[in-house]
């Protein structure tokens, strides 16, 4: 039995087959912005990218969690 997708993570499929790009590419974009607040990347990526608030709130999140 696999254990269900928690947090952030839970929100990757629905991006990737909403923007058609695979996680890794979404994360190495959050990297690029280092410095920047979590709110200052994820109004980027909506701007940008024309991500939704939700995906891509846990896009930067669950980036800017792996750092620590």
């Amino acid at each position: 039995m696999t254990e269900k997708v928690k947090g952030p993570a839970s929100y990757f499929p629905s991006i990737e087959k909403t923007y058609g790009k695979p996680i890794a590419h979404w994360t190495t974009l959050i990297r690029a912005q280092s410095g920047k607040k979590h709110m200052e990347i994820v109004n980027w990526l909506k701007a940008e990218h024309g991500l939704g608030h939700g995906h891509a709130n846990a896009l930067v999140a669950h980036t800017l969690a792996e750092k620590n």
